[in-house]
């Protein structure tokens, strides 16, 4: 700093209102053009660990996934999220940091990744129905956004409509004359998402007058493996579904691999749906009909809360839900005769 300084013929107190952006500094237009200029030619990069000291911020913000390291990898879901807080926070100096937190171990992730001054916020994807911790966390002050279903009163959050959503495709496959209906969750059912999208699941059936039979349910966990056993179950039932709502896309794959292996087929013998849609699923034989779940967006509109709070802005919404839309394609049809 004291070299751009030098070389633009200004003091260093300027250098570092330019270069930091400050609001009301009152520096002049060429001056500040002339600074930049300056810094552009000697490759200026600011001292990372003096700036924390001075202005009290890392310029990171930490995403962490309430997921195992083996379910973050396989989640086809997670890179249109980053994308989307990426584009948020970048332009405003800002980078992202990924944590994975393990969904059975101590909320210790957080705290640390505060309190040791590695993050100025927090983005919480996939939270769980009650976490002690993010509480703990907000009540002390910590900007924190859940990237998922909350019911915590007074923290921001950003996500779909799920129990829409699980109710539109099951309400699809009703009016396809499908009574016996089977339904995967997309996680255990500590997950905020997973019950709403459960409570969509029953809202469809109970409006239809079918009754809600305990026996259709199972718990998928992120992966693709976690929808075979539970596809399998279902097949192995006396009176078998004749279609199944799955809650992700990804837990899908697992569900139609144990269905050929049984040697059924869809939607000749039995109709599945899925939710995200995630590309893969427009490439299969017979392409899935699933839940546009717009992740992009979930992402983008994460970072620019995340961001406001980091800032001390005000959020003109604590809570925002994004719509679903139902994507008909070859995995559906009526009943089978």
């Amino acid at each position: 700093m004291e070299d751009v300084a030098k070389a633009a013929g200004v003091s260093r107190t300027t250098v570092s209102f330019v270069l930091n952006n400050i609001p009301n500094s009152n520096i002049a237009d060429a001056t500040r053009e002339r600074v930049l200029q300056v810094a552009r030619e000697l490759d200026y990069a600011p001292n990372t660990q003096a700036l924390n000291l001075v202005t009290g911020r890392t310029m990171m913000i930490a995403l962490v996934v309430r997921k195992t390291t083996h379910q973050m990898a396989s989640d086809a879901f997670l890179g249109a999220v980053i994308e989307g807080i990426m584009q948020a926070i970048e332009p405003h100096g800002y980078h992202l940091m990924i944590h994975a937190a393990q969904p059975d171990g101590v909320n210790s992730t957080y705290r640390d990744l505060i309190r040791t001054r590695k993050a100025d916020g927090l983005v919480i994807s996939s939270p769980m129905v009650s976490d002690a911790e993010v509480r703990l966390l907000h009540d002390e002050g910590t900007p924190v956004v859940l990237q998922g279903a909350s019911t915590m009163e007074g923290v921001a959050s950003i996500d779909v409509d799920n129990e829409q959503g699980a109710y539109d495709a099951v309400r699809h496959l009703i009016e396809l004359g499908h009574r016996r209906i089977g339904h995967i969750s997309n996680a255990p059912f500590s997950y905020a998402a997973s019950c709403e999208r459960l409570n969509g699941y029953r809202k469809a059936l109970a409006e239809a007058g079918i009754p809600f039979d305990r026996a259709l349910v199972r718990e998928g966990n992120f992966t693709a493996e976690s929808g075979y056993e539970p596809m399998y179950a279902l097949l192995d039932l006396e009176d078998r579904p004749t279609a199944v709502f799955i809650g992700s896309d990804e837990v899908a794959l697992g569900a139609l691999d144990a269905a050929r292996q049984r040697g059924i087929t869809a939607p000749d013998d039995l109709s599945v749906i899925g939710f995200d849609n995630l590309p893969v699923g427009r490439y299969l034989q017979p392409p899935l009909t699933t839940v546009h779940l717009p992740a992009f967006d979930l992402g983008r509109e994460a970072g620019n809360m995340i961001l406001a709070l980091v800032r001390s802005e005000h959020l003109p919404r604590l809570k925002v839900s994004l719509p679903t839309r139902l994507i008909l394609r070859g995995s559906t049809a009526p009943v089978p005769a």
